[in-house]
Order: structure tokens, then sequence, then C-alpha cells
């Protein structure tokens, strides 16, 4: 055993609950059957499909008492030519008001909906007009309710026509060499509307999720837990700032998270001292360096961060990342713990022991000296292993 091993215990102490997902495929599961069947929006809708964090797998667990949540993508055939984005919302109003009266607000670009047991979001929007990409958002590939932490390397999740979901009861869980060798849809941006631009505005979340997975393959599989770890090191440690959060933090860590680590704390401490390498000169111009979107590259994730934001956070991560490298070149075990457990708080594990105890009287741990475990790790992602 290694601080690999309380990592994994961590990494399970932080993600979703197996009854917070089993909820989570509920109210989206709900929402979309219902979507595709309601008389009015199945005239317009093509097809429904998930993303966000959950999809691409770097959800944790709620805090504060706070619901975990899921979005749902509604591609329709709105022509944004001549359709409004007050006018697109409105489509949706009636259906709301029939399922949800009571529990939805418009936001900007969404509908938010607030159940007792799971918050959705309603993403409405237009399709590009070619029938090949109504083709794409009817497959598979794209309405799978599977998220990149069920896939593997030998069964990994591809935007092709003859990619389905792994038949676990068959014991189907590699890719036959049909799908294998078929080729890769190329998608186009789907357009929003922004009822407060009063336009429609481009985004992708297909290729947020091809890159995420990506880069998770690149790393070994670490890269959507080094992305869990610092949202909940965020939660510990900056819990009164406010940005960057959510998509953007996940997006620049996927900037400055090298893609040949060898385990998450290494992903952690590199990730956290190239952002303060690669945005010094930002911070020292007072000014927030900019973030093109995976699919949309006109589209700078983090506009929506002040100058005093991006100083605030920069600051803040420049002393945590002094923390993460103490943690990291730790000689002894008990020393790593101490140093992750002042990042994480009380979640990562303690060390057993024999090695605090010879922490505290100065003789070192001994990083092979752990006690008898009394249940297994569980190792994230790969639900298909």
């Amino acid at each position: 055993m290694n601080i690999d091993t309380l990592f994994n215990d961590f990494l399970s102490d932080i993600r979703l609950t197996e009854n917070q997902r089993k909820d989570l495929k509920k109210g989206h599961t709900t929402l979309r059957e219902r979507l595709e069947a309601d008389p009015t929006l199945s005239k317009i809708l093509i097809s429904t499909f998930l993303q966000g964090s959950y999809k691409r797998a770097t959800a944790i667990r709620p805090a504060g008492g706070k619901r975990a949540d899921v979005d749902v993508i509604a591609v329709t055939n709105l022509d944004r030519e001549t359709v409004t984005p007050d006018d697109a919302i409105t489509d949706f109003i009636p259906f709301m008001e029939k399922h949800y009266k009571g529990k939805y607000r418009v936001q900007g670009r969404s509908i938010g909906i607030e159940l007792s047991y799971v918050d959705l979001d309603v993403v409405i929007t237009s399709a590009p007009s070619e029938i090949e990409e109504e083709k794409i958002y009817k497959s598979a590939s794209v309405r799978s309710e599977l998220s990149l932490d069920d896939f593997t390397r030998s069964y990994p999740w591809k935007l092709s026509a003859v990619w389905n979901d792994a038949d676990l009861i068959k014991g189907n869980t590699t890719l036959n060499e049909a799908i294998r060798k078929a080729p890769e849809w190329k998608t186009e941006p789907l357009w929003i509307p922004d009822r407060d631009a009063q336009c429609w505005t481009q985004t992708d979340p297909l290729e947020q999720i091809r890159w995420t997975q990506d880069k998770n393959q690149k790393t070994s599989g670490h890269y959507v837990n080094v992305v869990k770890a610092v949202k909940w090191m965020k939660l510990e440690k900056m819990a009164d700032i406010k940005h960057p959060k959510g998509y953007p933090l996940e997006h620049m860590l996927g900037d400055y998270c090298p893609d040949n680590i060898t385990s998450v704390g290494e992903g952690v401490v590199l990730s956290l001292e190239n952002f303060i390498t690669k945005t010094k000169m930002y911070r020292l111009l007072n000014i927030v360096p900019e973030f093109p979107d995976r699919g949309v590259p006109s589209h700078n994730v983090w506009k929506r961060i002040s100058t005093e934001e991006f100083a605030t956070f920069y600051d803040a991560v420049k002393e945590l990342a002094k923390t993460a490298r103490k943690a990291y070149d730790a000689p002894d075990l008990a020393d790593k713990v101490k140093y992750w457990r002042e990042l994480f708080g009380n979640k990562f594990p303690e060390p057993p022991k024999q090695d605090r105890a010879k922490s505290l009287s100065g003789t070192g741990g001994d990083n092979g000296g752990f006690s008898e475990r009394t249940a297994p790790s569980i190792v994230g992602g790969s639900r298909f292993a």
C-alpha cells in the first residue's frame, strides 16, 4: 500500500454516491421521456442528451445540503434566423407548467428545475440544418446515459454511427473491430438562445466530452480525478472565492495538467504549479487570462471572471500549491497525509496509527507500514472493468 491507496479512498468519498447517481438517472430519464412525448415539443425536438460535469465524470459530491445536478440538452429544429431567444424559451413554458409548476425558473441560457432530490438544467439548442447532423444527435453514441466514469480503455466512448453502450449481460465489454474502425463523426456546434444577450450563441458539448475522454486517456485515467480533487480543495480552502468554479475551473486544469502524470497527487501539484507559472504575468499586469472553449475557440471560458476575482484566486492557489508540493515531496507517509489533509480536509484518510506515532516521535514513518485494511479501496471510474 502507498499514498495512492489513500487517494483512492479519498476519491471514493467525494464522488457521487450510487444513490445520488440513481436520483440523477431518475430525474433526467423522466425529463427526457416527457420532453420527447410532449405533443407540441415533439414537433420541434430532434433529440435529447446529457452533458455537464456528470456526463464528463468530473462531478463531486454536493456539500452544504445541496443536491446533485445534471444538464440535459434539448436539440431542436428551431430556426435561429426567425425565432428569438425569448420565443425559444417561451415554447417550453407550457411543458414546464404542466410537469414542473412552481419548480422551474427561466435563466439566461437555460431553464433550471429544482426537485426534492435532484436539480436539472434544460439547455435548449438549435441544431445545424444538415440532415447528417440530425442523424448524429439521434444516435446511441450521443443519447447514451453513461458517463465517462463508466467507460474503459477497452470500451471507450466513440462518436460514430455504429457505437452502442456495452452489453454487460452478454459480457461484451470490448469494442469489436467494426466499431473500432468506424470513422468518428465531426460535429458542428449547436446554437443556444441567450436571453441576456438577445442572440443565439454557439456551444459544442460533444467536443467537450470527447476532449475530456482523450485527456483522461493521455493521463492514464487520472485527469477526471485530478479535477474532482481540486474541486474539493476549492470547497475546503476557497469557499469564499466564487470564481472560477465548475467548468471554467475544470477547463483550466485541462490546460495545465500534464499528460504523462502517474498519479492523482502528481496531477494536482503540477496543475497548480503550472497555473501559477503560466499566469504569473497576467497577475502582475492585472489581466484575466483567456481560455478558448474546446469546441468553439472564439469563446473565452473565463470571460465572466473579473480581474479582482482572478487575482484573489491566483494568490490563494499560489499558497495552496506550496502545500501540495510539500505533500508530494514529503519523505514519509505520515507527513504526506498531513499536508494532503491540509488541502482536502477530513475526507482525506488519516495514516495508520503506527505511522502517525513515528511521525510524532520524530523517527519518521514507514511507507510500507500500513495497518491491515478493514475495507477494500474502491478505485475510481471504469465501472465496466
